[in-house]
This record gives C-alpha cells, sequence and structure tokens, in this order.
C-alpha cells in the first residue's frame, strides 16, 4: 500500500526546511540557488498531496428542535447555562448519511449529554438539513419533501422509539420519574408526558453512536452501552431485541485476568451479570455498511479490556441477510492507545475509511489550550490487507489538522494556507466520490470548545479534496482477489466508492 502522506502542514515543513538551507549554503550561492528551486518543487508537492478545503458550512451551536425540556441532570459549559426549557439541542452529530433529497443529509446526534447519568431527558434523534456552502449555512429541511424549514420542527427529524415493547429492559419513558438527581439537587423531576405516551428513547437508554440504512429501507443503530446493534423501521422504532455483540476472541475481561465474559459487555451495560470488559464510551462509535449493502462491520471505540494490546480495536462482521455475527474479527491499531476511532464507512465491499483522532482541543500554538488537538486523520483499510500480527494495514488519507485552504475558503481571513479541524471529536464521514469526502464535527454542546477558546463549538461542515481514495491498483486488486474473500464477486463498478 502507499505509505503515509503528509506528516506535518506544508508551510510548517517547508519553514524547517528552509532554514535548514540558510544554514548549510549561505556562503555558497549557487547551491542556495539550486536548492531554493528545490523547495520551492517540494512545497508544490506537499501542498499538491494534502487534502484541500472545498466548501464549508456552519450550523450555529445553540440550534434547537421541539420537545421536552432538556439538560436537567447536565451541566452547561462554555458560558452557556442548563436546561433549556421545552427544547432540546441539535448537536453532537456523530454520523450522517445521505438523504434521498439532493444536498441533503441524516445526521445523528448521540446520547445527547455524555453519559447516562446526564441524559434522561435528551430524546434520540435523526435530523434532516442542507448545507448551503455558498453561504456557508445549515438548515433543517422537511424530510418528506426536502424543502427548508425555518426551524427544526417535527417534520425535520425522527425520534427513536419503542412502541411495540421490543427492548428486554426498563427504559425512562416505562417511569414516573426520571432516574437521577436534577443539577443543583431538589426532588425528583417527573418524565415528560409526550416521552411516556410514545415511549420515546432517550440518552439513558442507549448511546447510538453511528448509523446505517439497509437496502430494505431499515435503519441500523450502532450503541456504546450496551455495545449493542439495534434496528428500526424507517420512523425509528425498534423491530427487534437490540443484539448484543459475542467475545469471539474470548479475551479475558482484565488483563492478566482469567474471567471471561462470553459478550462484550460495557460498564453501563443494563443487563450485565459478568465483569465489564469494555469501558463506557467504547462500544460501536462507527459502523461501516458495504458496498453490496449485505454486512455490517461494527468498529469498537476502545479496546477490550483484556487485549495485551492496547492499541487494538476489533471489527465485528454482521450479516444482515442471517441477523447475526458471522464470527469474522478484525484488529485495528491506533496510533497510541490513547486516541480514539471517530467514524467508519464503506468504499467498496473490503475497503474502508476510519476517522482516528486524539481527545485534544483547540490550536495546538494557542498557550490557552492546555491540551490541544494534534491527532485527527482520516485512514484507509482493506480487509485483505493484514501485517505480520494479523492486525489490518492502515493508510493515511488526510490530515484534518493539516488542510489546504490557499482560496480562504474557511472565510477566516488569515494568511495562512493551513486549516484545522481541532475539535475533541470529529465523528462524520461521507463519500461524495472518489476525490470528495464530507466530514462533519461532534460539538457536544455546550462542554466542548475547540474552534475558539471558552466559546462553545459550532456544528461544522466541511467538503474536502483528496488524492483519488481508489486507485488502479485497488482496480487490479478487486479483480485479482475478488474471489479471495468470502466469495465477494468482481463488479463493473469496483473502483466507484460506495456512498451509502
Amino acid at each position: 500500500m502507499s505509505p503515509r502522506r503528509f506528516p506535518v502542514a506544508p508551510e510548517v515543513g517547508v519553514r524547517a526546511l528552509l532554514e535548514s538551507i540558510n544554514m548549510k549554503c549561505s556562503n555558497h550561492p549557487l547551491r542556495l540557488a539550486m536548492a531554493m528551486f528545490a523547495v520551492g518543487s517540494v512545497a508544490l508537492a506537499v501542498q499538491s498531496q494534502a487534502a484541500e478545503l472545498l466548501e464549508r458550512a456552519v450550523l450555529p451551536s445553540a440550534s434547537f428542535s421541539t420537545g421536552p425540556t432538556s439538560g436537567q441532570f447536565a451541566t452547561g459549559g462554555n458560558g452557556v447555562a442548563t436546561p433549556f426549557i421545552n427544547r432540546q439541542p441539535v448537536q453532537g452529530f456523530s454520523a450522517v448519511l445521505p438523504d434521498q433529497h439532493d444536498g441533503t443529509y441524516f445526521v445523528m446526534s448521540d446520547n445527547g449529554f455524555g453519559n447516562k447519568a446526564n441524559s434522561a431527558d435528551a430524546l434520540l434523534r435523526v435530523y434532516n438539513v442542507k448545507p448551503d456552502f455558498k453561504t456557508g449555512t445549515v438548515s433543517p429541511v422537511n424530510r418528506f419533501t426536502g424543502d427548508e424549514l425555518a426551524g427544526f420542527t417535527s417534520e425535520s427529524f425522527i425520534t427513536l422509539s419503542d412502541p411495540w415493547h421490543k427492548v428486554p429492559f426498563v427504559i425512562v419513558a416505562e417511569g414516573t420519574v426520571y432516574p437521577g438527581t436534577p443539577v443543583g439537587g431538589g426532588a425528583a423531576i417527573p418524565v415528560d408526558p409526550s416521552i411516556r405516551a410514545n415511549r420515546f428513547l432517550t440518552g439513558a437508554d442507549f448511546d447510538i453512536e453511528s448509523i446505517r440504512r439497509a437496502a430494505d429501507g431499515t435503519l441500523w443503530f450502532g450503541d456504546e452501552f450496551g455495545p449493542y446493534l439495534i434496528h428500526t423501521d424507517s420512523k425509528g422504532r425498534v423491530l427487534e431485541a437490540p443484539i448484543p455483540l459475542p467475545n469471539f476472541r474470548k479475551i479475558p475481561s482484565t488483563l492478566g485476568g482469567t474471567e471471561v465474559n462470553p459478550l462484550i459487555q460495557a460498564v453501563s451495560n443494563p443487563t450485565r451479570t459478568l465483569a465489564a470488559n469494555l469501558p463506557d464510551s467504547g462500544g460501536f462509535e462507527g459502523m461501516a455498511l458495504n458496498a453490496s449493502r449485505n454486512k455490517l462491520y461494527a468498529l469498537l471505540e476502545k479496546a477490550v479490556g483484556g487485549d495485551t494490546v492496547r492499541e487494538r480495536l476489533l471489527i465485528n462482521e454482521f450479516s444482515l441477510t442471517a441477523r447475526k455475527y458471522t464470527g469474522k474479527t478484525f484488529g485495528y491499531i491506533l496510533d497510541s492507545a490513547s486516541n480514539a476511532i471517530g467514524d467508519f464507512t464503506a468504499l467498496t465491499d473490503t475497503q474502508f475509511l476510519i476517522i482516528e483522532r486524539d481527545g485534544g482541543q483547540g490550536d495546538p500554538t494557542d498557550p490557552r489550550f492546555t491540551g490541544p488537538a494534534r491527532f485527527k486523520r482520516i485512514f484507509k483499510i482493506d480487509l485483505r490487507q493484514v501485517d505480520a500480527n494479523g492486525n489490518l494495514i492502515k493508510e493515511e488519507v488526510a490530515d484534518l489538522m493539516n488542510i489546504y485552504d490557499p482560496r480562504d475558503v474557511a472565510g477566516d481571513g488569515k494568511a495562512k494556507t493551513v486549516f484545522t479541524f481541532p475539535f475533541t471529536t470529529i465523528e462524520d464521514v461521507l463519500v461524495l466520490d472518489n476525490n470528495r469526502l464530507l466530514v462533519i464535527n461532534d460539538n457536544n454542546y455546550p462542554g466542548s470548545a475547540g474552534r475558539e477558546f471558552g466559546v462553545p463549538d459550532n456544528n461544522e461542515f466541511i467538503v474536502i479534496h483528496t488524492a483519488p481514495l481508489l486507485d488502479s491498483e485497488d482496480c487490479r486488486r478487486g479483480r485479482k482477489e475478488a474471489r479471495g474473500y468470502d466469495g465477494y464477486e468482481d463488479r463493473r463498478k469496483e473502483c466507484e466508492p460506495a456512498t451509502n
């Protein structure tokens, strides 16, 4: 596979090279001139390799949809106070799908305010939006017609629910009061009547982090509390009991331990009886649907408890035809055990993109950010390509802290030509074509402030141009090895990436 690209920002790498040349060639004019010519060539080459910012649109952080009061158990941040009376924040986008109308997208909010304890009044929703890259704005749209709306009303979203009692454990809608103590103390708060009447699901029931639309139009969600796969109809109504994840590799629950939980279960798993072998927020952060749309690939965000390779995350294959896991697993190696993944999407039946990130936020050159963003990258993997240890080989596609912006698409008026995406969590990537990706941040409203110190992050939609995601080598490999992995057939569209 191709070597990793873009190790440093263009202007940073070139500047360092210039300083070295000046030191070594200052007394040799001809040598200096030749070296400067070479630097110019290097600069052009580096810029041509780096992903380029093509378009950008922003949904303000203080965007809300109609609904019951939320944030009663969550603390505010960055100057924003809670609760939000009779409204739900439109935030925390953790997955994106193309919608049925041109230029519109289906964006999924996660569990609300970050954990089970503070999100009992946060509804699980998927919104229909349309970014206008000419004006730089993002608008809600009617999910039936695609027409723009003045606000996030019921026509612009679906809310997950359990009307047919498929969830086998107690959910918030079954209680008379919300679990937990409100911020600031006080008496228990009654569950909103709309939640009870509709059996709406909340962020205390599941932490949805990924979504895919199957060929039959139904939706599959990846959850972190179980972790579970959740199957719903197109309106978000649960169709069957959430599906747990077997521990196919029989990894012990703890490092050096001997107990093996037959399931992969997070600390917050509501039915767990054995020791947890996965931390909270370690479940299905990413989930891909292959190009043939017959298999899901669910990717854990954190390493399983007893895995001695702490940088290894597991991908589990799930057959939509058989409605069960196949038992095939794949290991993805993080650059650092402290990193996490943000999203996972398919290019073909075997090739995928993964966002890998650190936990930092903010400009590394701004001293006010004590834990700045440094590692936010997109990699490509191929299930047929593994290293000597049997783990997947990854190839860098884009460095989101080094995006070339010579035309000032960002609109910040800055002279530098490097645009960064310095957010704690970047959890959405969608393939638009063989050279373009849509990337969206998860703004964790109101807690994250990576773009501007002390200011809640907006939801930013950017389109970047990359080197070809599938090249001639991929095409040749696909034709040569088409029958080498689970009988996948060679298709005429092998070099056209999936956009599902």
